[in-house]
């Protein structure tokens, strides 16, 4: 299991936000402090109440929006759904981020309404099984 821990300003707005890009929450760990979106198997992002968040650690807890403390990358099964996701997430609020297109591989980004940025991407299977390198030489 992996659980990456991200602090936000309010619960139910995030709540709200992942929820209209149809994502679901495991809520045997959901409370007044924290939410468990759950990204796939065993994978999840604990959203938790900032003062909260800083209960964990001896450092300054960074303000996304103001400085990057991780990306978070997440796949997709295709370019649609790449697109689906982050047009999701836009109008659900989001800022949209970075485009990048390498033809075997696609992604998109965006902020979400704490800053935090996730980036989503596709990749042909048959380049992953190869590597990039490889692919784009044979497809050259």
């Amino acid at each position: 299991m992996i659980f990456v821990n991200l602090p936000v300003a309010d619960l139910d707005r995030s709540r709200a936000f992942f929820t209209a890009l149809g994502y679901s929450f495991n809520e045997q760990f959901c409370d007044g402090n924290a939410l468990a979106l759950e990204l796939g198997d065993n994978l999840f992002a604990m959203l938790l109440r900032t003062d909260f968040y800083a209960t964990f650690h001896d450092k300054k807890t960074v303000d996304a929006r103001e400085g990057s403390e991780c990306l978070l990358c997440v796949s997709a099964d295709s370019r649609e759904q790449v697109d689906s996701l982050v047009d999701k997430a836009v109008a659900a609020g989001g800022t949209e981020g970075r485009t990048q297109d390498h033809g075997f591989m696609y992604g998109r980004s965006y902020d979400d309404l704490d800053g935090h940025t996730w980036e989503i991407m596709w990749m042909d299977q048959q380049a992953a099984d190869m590597g990039p390198e490889a692919y784009a030489a044979q497809n050259a």
